[in-house]
Parts: C-alpha cells; structure tokens; sequence
C-alpha cells in the first residue's frame, strides 16, 4: 500500500432495542477508525531484494467482514481501495474538539490524533511501565493520522478501548505497550569510584532485541487476531521481507501447501481431465512424480482414445495381439515388484505407433552401415527376428548377423542345396532348401537338431503356425472361440503337388534326423520313410503343380500353385475345404486375413482375386496390373501388390477399391514389404520409400546398385540385401535416437513370437504320444546289455502273435500307458482270423494259452492286446480298456514279441531310414 493510505476499521452500525408497549429502534453509526499505517523497510526499496514490496493484495484481503469476541461486527478496509463505499451526501462526523475532513480538504493545518494517543486519553486506566515498555523504540507520536467520524454518534456513545485493563476483551490490534516489561538482562554497574572503567553490556539494547523481547507477547495478540487479520497482517509482512526469508518461507510452506489433484480425485474424473491434453502433455505429466506416472500409464481408455483420435488406431485384433504379446513377455520377467507398476501395453504401442510415424519420415539422416554377406550369391530369404538379422541364399548358406556392427554371429551349414524358405519363431528357425529337406535350428548354438525328409523336390515355402483364439463353427451353426492349433506347427510347400504339415519341435523334444552326416550324398527321398517321423501330421496331395506360395493362421492353409488353383486346407484334420478357381495363369502369392475370413492371391495373369474363405466364392478381382502379380502384403488396412510392370498398387481389402498407384520404378518390383504408414520397394537398383497413405515418394535409401534382393523393416531397423558390382552387401539402417531405447516394433501381419502364441503341448495328446513314444523307442536302443537275458525269459513265456481290429474292442477305461486295452472275451475263430488291419500282440495271463479256437465268455479271464502300431481311424486319444474290476491291472505284462527285425534291446522299426540308424 501507498504511504499515504492508511487501512481502515469501520464499524457496523450498534442496533439497540427497547420494547415496552411499543417497539423503538436505535442505530448508532460510527466513523471509520483509521488504523496506523505501517513504516516501510529501513533499507532501499530494491525489488530484487524485496520482490513482494510493490505486490498487490488479493481482494479478499483488502476486504473483509470482522467478528469480535463480545459478538461485535466490523468491516476491514485497506487503504488501497480508499473509501469508495462511504456515502458523499452523509453528514460530516464532528464532535466536540473535532470534525471529519472530507475528500478534498487539506488537513495539513488541522491538529492530528494518532491512534495510539487517543486511545490513551480516552482510556480509564494508564500503564504505569508505559515508558518502560517502550524503551528503545521510536516514538509514532504525529506519524499516524486519525481522522475523526464523519457523522455525529447517535443513541449511544464510542466505547472507550482501553488495551491495559486486563478485565477487556482481547483487542485484535496489537497493543502500543503489549505484556509486561521484561527483567532487565543487561547488568548494573558495579559501584565504584570514577576512576573504575565502566564495562560495557554484553548485547546493547536495539529495535531488534527490543522487538524480539516483545515476541511472546505478539504471538498471544496476533493469535487473538481473526483469520483474515492475520492473513493480511503476514502478507504485510511478507511484502516487507527480503528475498532469503521469502526462500526459507517457501521451502516450508510448498510442501506442506501441496495438494495433489490428480490423487484425489475419482479415476473416472481423472480420466476425463486428462483426456483432454495432447500427447506430449501427457508424456511431460508422467514425470512430474511417481503418482502421475502410475495413474496416466495404466490408464487404459486414456490411450486407447488417443490412439484413435490421432488416426493410428489400427483394427483388425493388432492392438489386441500388441498386448497379449506384451503380458507374455511380462510373465518371465523378474518377478520382484517394481518401483513403478508397469505401463498398459496400449500406452507403449501408441509411443511405438507414434514413433514408426515419426521417426522414419523425419529422421533425415538415419545410422546407416553397410557389410559384405555370402560372396556374390543371391540373397534368397531375410528376416529380422528378436535383434537378429537371418539370411538365406542359393549358396547353401544360412548367415546370422547382428544389426548393430554387422558382425557374423554365426553361420548355419548343412543344407546341401539352396535355401528359399525361412521362417523363425523365438530362438527357433526352420529353413526349407532345394535338398528336399526341412530343417530345424537352435539360433543360440547353430546346432541343427532335427532334419524332416518327406518331400520329392524343393521346398519352395513354408510358415511357423502359431496357436490363436479363432472361430470355430460347429455342427449345429453355433461359433465358438476356440485355441488352434494346440502346439505350433510347421507347414511346408514343395514342387511336388504337395504340402505336409509337421509339429515344430520345442527345445526339451528329442532331436530327430532322418538321415545322418555319415550317410554322404545320399538321396533324402530313397532313405526317408516320413511314417518314422514322430513330428510329420499329414501329407496334403492335391495340386497338380508346384506349390509356389502359402500363408496360415489357426487352423487355416492357403496354398498358391503353378496348376492356376488356390486350395483351402483344414491343416487340424488335413482336409481339403475348398478349390478356388478363377486364375487362368500360376499363382506366385497368396496372403491370408482371418479377421475378414479373407484370402488374396495374385497371378501371372496380372490380377489379384479376393476370396470368401467361408463359401469358396471370389469376392472381388482387382484389375490393373499388366504383367505378373508376384508378391502380396497384408496390414489391417491396407492390401499391397506389387508386379513385374514396375509397379506397386495399394487396394482397400474390404472394398476392392484401388486408392494408390506407386509409379516410379522403372524394373519389375523384386521386394517390398508395408505397413500402416510406409511402403519400402526395391527395383532396378533403386530402394525406395513411400507413404502408403498418401501414395508418394519420401526418399531413396539405396540408388547407384545392380539390384535389390531383398528388403525388411520392423521398429527401428530396416535391412536391405542388394547386389553391387561382384559382391552381395547388407545394409542396416537405424531411425531410432537416443531416447527411443523402448521403441517396439510391430512385425509384419502381427506375427508375434512371444510365449503367448505358443502352448506347453499337453492338450496336443497326439503329438506328444508320437513324440513320447519315440524318444521311448530311443531309449531302449541304449540300454545295458545286462538286461537281455531277463528280455529272453520274457519271450519264452509266448510264442505267438495274433492281430485283432480295435472295432472289435470293449470301450472302456484309459490304460495308463495309453497303449493297452482288451478285446471282447466273445469272439469267434473266424472273427479272430479275420481281423487283419490292427498291429497288436496278445498279452496272456500267466498260465492262460494263446487260444486257437476264438475267444469265448466262458474262459476265466480277460484277455490283454498291446498295440504295435494302430491303422485304425480311431484316434489315439480314445483308447479302449477292461472296464471291469478284475481287469488288467492285475495281469503281469510282459514285453513284446521280438520278430526277425527287432530284439528285445533293440525295438522294430520299419524302412531303410531305420536299418541305417
């Protein structure tokens, strides 16, 4: 406030009444009584030192209604907003010796009262220690100024305040003499003479010390004080405190002050509030403490609509598959809690999405380097798997490199053709080759552990089938969601017609070859029986040509042939549902959509059909295309194709509708791969970006090559393999910074490898039946030889095989072994004869002979079959036992009857691949 402008106490009106007969109403109005205005700080008026000098007073602090404790009421008013609430037509205030000066009067010649002085002549007590009180302290005597009522008291008179009678009420104003004088602290002369020197007082007598005195008793007044008072009166002196006090006073108060909204408030409410903040607000607020982190990183309806309000919210289950992935990761990590709970994955692909968008688009010069890899031999498979960069060329080679200095971490050998077929799911690759052959590779040793024969000629693709939720019609029309297949599975395409399907090995299964290193050059075809393979399902006939192209999900094939036919395939039941027709050239690609019961094939006849995998029926034939249709991509909105005319063209795969033609290659389209905002194709020693949304070029990565063989990107790496000159290069680019540690790619078409999509194999019964069984047989090749004459007592006891058919067979009870089961003690002789297909040995009781006349109800006991091998449909989760108490776990069960192939250490097995091992 100004020097000039005194604060103001006016007081309400007093309201006395008298009833008698009548009722009479006295209002007594009084005169503001001008409050002594407060001395500026001795030392200079530098802002810096006192910021709060020259700040202005909330409103609610220059005025505000009072209550005393006798019940009296007032009004504060500062001087800062003068008195523009008094009435100009109200009598001028005077009394006896004094008069209220108006506005525009100059009261310099008028005597002036201060406050302190009038209330001592109008008090009825005097202090005797007044003077003692106020030693050391300036006099204001003349310095304050007391402006007399401007209207004449009516019906009663001002009370008198008098702040030393005890008896009063606490005054709200600090009193001129406040508490008793204190006990002197400063010593008294000795007595002596003059000559004696004087000595001086430890601490002289100041304003300070004399202030500080006085504290107790300024604490017991300002407590007396109304709360707005003592607002306004520690704002006063807040605006007369020097910056370090106004430092120590904020390290105090803020944290005490602070008072967290976001905490407080209900999760819904929370949630709205913060829905309304950009992405990078938000990304700012979840630093700001632990509690904002938490409460904005686990909000799940935060992220979701900020992933569709910024159009990156894509469909078709990838965000679903995004988190299955995520908590899959989650469940093998350390399982101590965290400091912070963990961020919901909708959170973490919106930054990934984000940064996709961003990065490769703005990122103008990329860490990019570049290595040799296979010589000069073509570059026929790349991927990116897990921070692996895996090739595959005509060389016979598999290479596995890292994507941050190129180093070769370690090279596949093996194969003895060229490898055209990859796939990789965690620390697994399975690699398809001109051999003939499948194999299956551990990334983490090199190590080939298994090694499927079955196919006449190349294996020209394959895919890794992982277990999915899919819907499953049943008979009665009804869809279920069901998980299929129960462990993941390998599908493979070859130029023989065919295709076979195999259950992909986990790390704990038996290693399986179908032929050994020391087997030389030998024929797979000639050596490989497949019925010897536990992991081979089925072998699926039906093209008339080489199978070029497959794709699979769930349950679902796809396979594209050179004989112009597309085939649906059951690969659960190995059932051909459908032969879609329409092509009249091969089929070079195929691609499947399950979440549109979809599937897209393209053609050397230069079109791309879309099918109805539920009717067999083509949906749409997009035209546009001149020359062949060799390679197909897949996003949930976008279908990619790309031909040998130069160009690529982006379709609407609900509509059919052509929405981009990408036209700036000038040779037939050898790579490419897409996703929701780029297109990466390479040709004619070019490779180049594009936005898929937009439909034009962002940049060339590569210019001035022979050519480019292939192309892959996931997250923040791209790789190329191109050819230069005489030599095949690798080129790495990273479009991440610094910061972008966390960036998680999505790969191609959602294909996570995580342990969600794969299943521990126990409700697969039947392959793990096939597997069990073999890593059995295994075993009993390598057991002691001291065990062979026990075998031999064994055999003795039998002397006879007899075949039985399992339709045959009581439907009883589940063998523990899951092997044995018992045959109807009513048979005939002929029945018997005649019940060829099955491969079972007859197990007797002790002393019971092998009958030779049938099986009748009358014998005594039971009879016990031991299956071989079974050749009936029936499948191996429905076995047949003795239902019965007296059954079969009480008969002894001897081996099996050794044939001219097998011996009781070593167990038969059938074909050349057999006798070889």
């Amino acid at each position: 406030m100004g020097s000039n402008q005194r604060p103001l106490l006016v007081l309400q009106p007093s309201v006395s009444t008298t009833r008698v007969v009548t009722t009479t109403t006295t209002t007594t109005t009084y005169a503001p009584i001008p409050l002594p205005s407060l001395p500026q700080p001795p030392s200079p008026k530098d802002p810096k030192r006192y910021p709060l000098l020259n700040a202005t007073l909330p409103s609610s602090l220059r005025q505000f209604p009072l209550v005393f404790p006798n019940g009296a009421r007032a009004t504060f008013r500062d001087g800062e907003i003068g008195n523009e609430e008094m009435q100009e037509e109200q009598e001028v205030a005077k009394g006896k010796g004094w008069r209220m000066l108006r506005r525009d009067e100059d009261g310099e010649d008028c005597p002036v009262v201060g406050l302190a002085e009038a209330v001592e002549r109008y008090g009825k007590k005097r202090s005797l220690v007044e003077d003692s009180l106020m030693e050391g302290v300036e006099s204001t005597a003349g310095t304050f100024i007391n402006a007399p009522p401007r209207k004449k008291a009516r019906g009663a008179h001002l009370p008198q305040i008098n702040t030393l009678n005890a008896a009063a009420p606490p005054s709200p104003l600090p009193s001129p003499h406040g508490s008793p004088p204190p006990e002197n602290i400063w010593p008294s002369a000795p007595p002596s003479g003059a000559s004696s020197p004087q000595p001086q007082a430890p601490i002289q007598p100041d304003l300070a010390l004399t202030t500080l005195l006085t504290l107790p008793s300024l604490l017991t007044q300002f407590s007396a004080l109304p709360e707005p008072l003592q607002s306004h009166f520690l704002l006063t002196l807040l605006r007369h405190s020097p910056l370090p006090v106004l430092r120590t006073l904020h390290s105090v108060l803020t944290p005490t002050l602070a008072r967290d909204f976001i905490t407080l408030l209900p999760p819904e409410i929370v949630s709205q509030i913060l829905s309304y903040l950009p992405f990078s607000t938000l990304a700012r607020a979840s630093r700001v403490s632990r509690s904002w982190r938490s409460i904005i990183d686990s909000d799940i309806v935060l992220w979701r609509d900020l992933l569709k309000s910024t159009d990156i919210w894509f469909g078709g289950e990838s965000e679903q598959s995004f988190s299955n992935s995520i908590y899959a990761r989650r469940r093998h990590m350390d399982t101590r809690t965290p400091l912070l709970p963990p961020s919901h994955p909708f959170k973490m692909l919106f930054k990934s999405r984000h940064l996709t968008r961003t990065r490769w688009v703005n990122n103008p010069r990329p860490k990019q380097f570049s290595f040799p890899a296979h010589g000069s031999s073509v570059v026929t498979c790349l991927i990116f798997s897990r921070g692996r960069i895996i090739s595959a060329s005509d060389d016979h080679s598999i290479h596995v490199y890292s994507p941050y200095n190129g180093d070769l971490i370690r090279s596949l050998e093996g194969h003895e053709g060229g490898v055209w077929a990859l796939a990789a799911s965690k620390d697994t690759l399975v690699s398809g080759s001109t051999d003939r052959t499948v194999r299956i590779w551990d990334l983490n040793t090199g190590k080939c552990t298994h090694v499927f024969g079955g196919h006449t000629s190349t294996v020209r693709c394959l895919a890794i089938v992982k277990p999915e939720m899919v819907d499953v019609e049943r008979e009665d029309g009804s869809i279920t969601r069901e998980k299929w297949p129960k462990r993941p599975l390998i599908v493979t395409g070859s130029r023989d017609h065919s295709l076979r399907v195999w259950t992909l090995p986990r790390p704990d299964d038996p290693e399986y070859k179908c032929f050994s290193s020391e087997d030389g050059e030998l024929d797979p075809t000639d050596i490989c029986d497949v019925d010897d393979n536990p992991y081979h399902r089925f072998h699926l006939p039906g093209h008339d040509h080489a199978v070029r192209a497959l794709a699979a999900r769930g349950r679902t094939l796809v396979s594209g042939s050179y004989d112009c036919t597309v085939r649906v395939w059951d690969i659960i039941t190995g059932t051909c549902k459908h032969v879609l027709t329409g092509h009249t050239q091969k089929v070079y690609s195929v691609v499947l959509d399950p979440a549109r019961q979809q599937a897209c094939s393209g053609s050397m006849d230069g079109t791309v059909r879309v099918w109805n995998l539920r009717t067999g029926t083509c949906q749409h034939t997009l035209t546009g295309h001149t020359s062949l249709v060799g390679l197909l991509g897949l996003s949930p909105s976008y279908l990619v194709s790309a031909a040998a005319d130069s160009t690529l063209r982006i379709w609407d795969p609900d509509t059919g509708k052509l929405k981009h033609t990408l036209a700036a290659h000038t040779g037939a389209i050898t790579c490419f791969q897409h996703d929701e905002f780029k297109v990466l194709s390479g040709s004619d020693g070019n490779l180049k970006m594009w936005d898929i949304r937009e439909g034009t070029v962002v940049r060339d990565l590569l210019t001035s090559i022979t050519g480019v063989w292939q192309v892959v990107f996931e997250g923040r790496w791209c790789v190329a393999a191109s050819n230069t000159g005489e030599a095949t290069m690798l080129d790495v680019w990273d479009f991440g910074l610094e910061q972008d540690d966390d960036w998680i790619g999505e790969p191609p078409a959602g294909l996570y490898d995580d342990d969600w999509f794969s299943s521990d194999g126990d409700d697969d019964e039947e392959a793990n039946l096939k597997i069990r069984r073999y890593a059995g047989m295994e075993n009993e090749e390598s057991k002691q030889t001291d065990v062979d004459a026990m075998d031999q007592d064994d055999v003795a006891a039998y002397e006879s095989e007899i075949e039985v058919d399992q339709d045959k067979l009581v439907d009883g009870a589940v063998r523990p072994n899951g092997s044995e089961f018992a045959i109807d003690v009513d048979i005939t002789t002929a029945e018997l004869q005649s019940l060829l297909d099955a491969d079972v040995e007859l197990l007797m009781p002790q002393g019971v002979p092998i009958p030779s006349s049938g099986l009748h109800s009358g014998s005594s006991q039971p009879i016990i079959c031991r299956q071989v091998r079974s050749t009936s449909a029936v499948p191996p989760s429905r076995r047949y036992g003795l239902p019965n108490s007296a059954g079969p776990s009480t008969f002894p069960l001897p081996r099996a009857l050794s044939t001219n192939e097998e011996t009781p250490t070593r167990p038969r097995v059938r074909g050349t691949l057999a006798r070889r091992r």
